[in-house]
């Protein structure tokens, strides 16, 4: 499939509140290396810079990160900020809290009291005086989210924070969250091959409420935060060859084609990656190669 002209544009758009974005946008966790939490060797700096800024010329304005995502010696945050600053218009940066990590890379989960400094930090390492979106990340679906989405209403109320989202949640805790505020959109793990026993439901609620559900892992699938292992053979490969388009291609088009409120995220630090990712905004699989992707999350 060629690429000449296609931009992020061509996935079409969708609104976090009044901030519309295009449907297909980036993920930042890869800036720093192959993973967001390795701390051993770094990306280089200079080619990460370079692929955000390039994101930004091919038409993303929609980029996902967290304070949490860094290396030894880089930070997605900073890498984003030194690449922007200053920042387009109509660009939403959408940050996640919930999970931390000290600066030795250990874990924690944080308490309601904490969250301010979480996105304190985020807006430091930014270089903004408000995120556009914040995502909770709960700690798995099932456990109480209201008192910590509750003080992050609060940072909203304050300025600090213009919009909500919540991320690895059940339909249950997006209704607690949505009692105490608007949710805009709904960060969780789903793709062609997993995630989706539960997914499904959740997406067609979504859509119907208006609300932005956006998968991460879409590439990955269960290979999680490792990446993708191997190459597919079969259903997707197979799919792929007809359309000339690689399998990531096929994955994101996927993704996009469950509905104009579902967006996409690939993640890399690579400008190669970066190119086929957002080319991947203008394949359109057909009802039948739909139907045949979709039978792989039922099996």
């Amino acid at each position: 499939m060629g690429s000449e002209t296609i931009t992020a544009a061509d996935a079409g758009t969708w609104k976090f509140g009044e901030l519309s974005v295009n449907r297909l946008g980036l993920g930042a966790m890869r800036l720093t290396g192959s993973a967001a939490f390795d701390l051993g060797v770094p990306r280089e700096r200079e080619p990460s810079i370079a692929v955000v800024r390039r994101a930004v010329e091919l038409g993303v304005n929609h980029i996902d990160t967290a304070s949490f995502y860094f290396s030894s010696l880089r930070s997605a945050n900073e890498l984003i900020n030194r690449a922007l600053d200053p920042y387009p218009d109509d660009l939403v940066i959408v940050s996640k809290v919930g999970p931390g990590r000290d600066p030795s890379g250990t874990w924690y989960w944080a308490t309601p009291d904490q969250l301010r400094g979480q996105v304190e930090e985020n807006l430091r390492q930014l270089g903004r005086d408000h995120l556009d979106v914040v995502n909770l990340r709960a700690k798995r679906p099932g456990t109480p989210i209201a008192e910590l989405f509750g003080a992050l209403a609060e940072l909203r109320d304050a300025g600090l924070v213009r919009h909500l989202g919540v991320s690895n949640v059940d339909q249950e805790q997006l209704a607690a969250a949505r009692a105490i505020a608007p949710v805009v959109c709904v960060q969780n793990p789903y793709s062609v091959d997993a995630g989706r026993a539960a997914g499904d439901d959740l997406l067609r609620f979504c859509g119907e409420q208006g609300i932005a559900f956006v998968p991460f892992y879409a590439l990955a699938g269960e290979g999680r935060d490792i990446g993708r292992q191997g190459d597919e053979v079969g259903t997707v490969e197979d799919i792929a060859r007809a359309h000339g388009a690689s399998v990531t291609q096929v994955r994101i088009a996927w993704t996009l084609q469950q509905g104009p409120h579902v967006l996409a995220i690939p993640g890399t630090g690579n400008p190669d990656h970066l190119a086929e990712n957002v080319a991947a905004a203008g394949l359109r699989l057909t009802s039948e190669e739909m139907a045949r992707l979709d039978a792989l999350g039922k099996v």
